[in-house]
């Protein structure tokens, strides 16, 4: 007899629960009841939560760790981009993990990880080991968006394209609290909280995690290609090891300090390359890298990322530095942004099997140029700035919400069998764009004498990167319906 279609994501579920195998999976992904697969994403949003909290905290407490510890404003931006650069690294990796150890294993694996590192990172008691333990932590925090996707996609069938599409409103949740808890630390206690309040947090995931996420089945035998990830990590390390030591007070283009990590970053650049086409198991095949589609959604993934997380990264600071607005006041501009995408999200998602990926990408990036050039123009005097810059930071979280879930998507129905790998590899793209925007834009302000000033120029240039991405989204492949 022929199988019932999957129920719906958000209705009651009609379908009858097909009998299990053996090793515990379904009989068909997305053959599960609806209250099933609602606790399995019930659960790994709680861990996207807890890691989209970490990233706005942080950005809101940068004024507060560079004066605690005594840091420049440069390394103080390394607790940003060193937990970007993890996240690189680990998202593509995590994914052929998942696949090979199965999601629970690298999920609950990422959820201690992340927990223990949190904990570490608030008792930290001076720059250098916070940017290391940020390393650690970023290890698990980037280790949850594969596993997640993977575990989604395994128990929704044809409708995993909705409920991926429905962690797009999951960050915003995250954007709100965060700025509001680093506010409130930062303000009545001390900006280590922002990393214990992970604590509990991530406990409460582990043991939930435990008790209920299927075991799910494994693809052993896969290699890992370490040599491709080391020679990725040491482009990205050296890149930001130049621009850092131009923000030094004796820094310049032709200082040893800046040209021997710039000449190892090119190195390794024309060797990831030729590793992509000749390595025996690349963890990113060439034909991910440029093949049909794959090509010009991972530019525009890196042009997002340099753009928009870059730019979200360092509004609190533009805040406290050009209109000294206070931390709390300057930590809620996020998370007017967040209340954007939310409004949003969750709609343009439901509605992308009509629209297509093209409209609401553009539509959306349109608003986000918009929101960027006015926080960089500054407010006008019949408006007071903490609010010009909550209007901005709302018409940025709109394009975000209607753009990304359908930037999300398009990649994803490139190839609907990778789906943890490609999950991996757009967030790879998409951090790697922000951690060299965040260290050049912190190298310029570390030298400049007005540092809002400063960061209003920088962020008229991140708008015009924004403005590169619209004629590209007409050459990705367009797509209606399911994948």
């Amino acid at each position: 007899m022929p199988r019932r279609p999957p129920a719906s994501l958000l209705s009651p579920s009609t379908a009858p629960e097909s009998e299990a195998p053996p090793d515990g999976r379904p009989a068909v992904p997305g053959d599960e009841p609806l209250p099933r697969r609602r606790l399995v994403f019930g659960i790994v949003a709680m861990a996207l939560f807890m890691a989209s909290v970490d990233q706005t905290v942080v950005a809101t407490a940068l004024a507060a760790i560079q004066h605690d510890l005594g840091a420049s404003i440069e390394w103080s931006g390394w607790t940003i981009t060193i937990y970007s650069l993890g996240q690189v690294l680990v998202l593509p990796l995590a994914g052929k993990f998942a696949d090979m150890f199965g999601r629970r294993r690298v999920f609950l694996a990422a959820a201690a990880l992340f927990t223990v590192a949190s904990l570490c990172c608030g008792l930290a008691h001076n720059i250098a080991l916070l940017v290391v333990l940020r390393a650690i932590q970023s290890i698990g925090g980037g280790s949850f968006m594969p596993a997640a996707s993977g575990l989604v996609a395994d128990h929704f069938g044809r409708n995993r394209d909705r409920a991926l599409g429905m962690f797009t409103s999951i960050f915003p949740i995250g954007g709100i609290v965060g700025p509001i808890l680093g506010g409130i630390f930062v303000t009545y206690w001390s900006w280590r909280g922002i990393f214990l309040v992970n604590v509990p947090i991530g406990a409460v995931l582990i043991i939930l995690g435990l008790i209920f996420l299927p075991k799910g089945h494994r693809t052993p035998g896969r290699s890992i290609d370490l040599y491709g990830l080391l020679l990725l990590g040491t482009l990205i390390l050296g890149t930001m090891l130049g621009v850092t030591h131009l923000g030094n007070a004796g820094g310049s283009v032709v200082s040893f300090g800046f040209l021997v990590p710039e000449v190892v970053a090119v190195t390794s650049l024309v060797l990831f390359l030729r590793h992509a086409v000749r390595g025996r198991a690349p963890f990113i095949p060439m034909n991910l890298l440029r093949g049909r589609g794959f090509g010009v959604m991972n530019l525009i993934n890196f042009l997002q990322g340099a753009a928009a997380i870059g730019f979200g990264a360092l509004v609190p600071l533009y805040a406290e530095s050009r209109y000294d607005i206070p931390t709390l006041q300057a930590g809620t501009l996020l998370t007017a942004r967040a209340v954007g995408m939310i409004c949003v999200a969750g709609l343009a998602t439901f509605a992308l099997r009509r629209t297509g990926h093209r409209p609401p990408m553009t539509i959306g990036f349109s608003l986000l140029i918009i929101g960027m050039l006015a926080t960089a123009v500054g407010a006008p005097q019949s408006v007071t700035p903490f609010v010009w810059l909550s209007i901005a930071s709302a018409f940025c979280g709109v394009g975000m919400g209607l753009a990304l879930p359908a930037a999300n998507n398009a990649i994803l129905q490139l190839a609907p069998d990778q789906v943890a790998g490609i999950s991996g590899m757009r967030g790879m793209f998409r951090q790697g764009g922000s951690i060299i925007a965040v260290s050049i834009a912190t190298a310029i302000i570390a030298r400049s004498a007005d540092q809002g000033t400063t960061l209003g120029h920088i962020f008229i240039g991140f708008g015009c990167l924004m403005v590169l991405v619209l004629p590209l989204i007409y050459k990705v492949p367009e797509h209606r319906g399911g994948w």
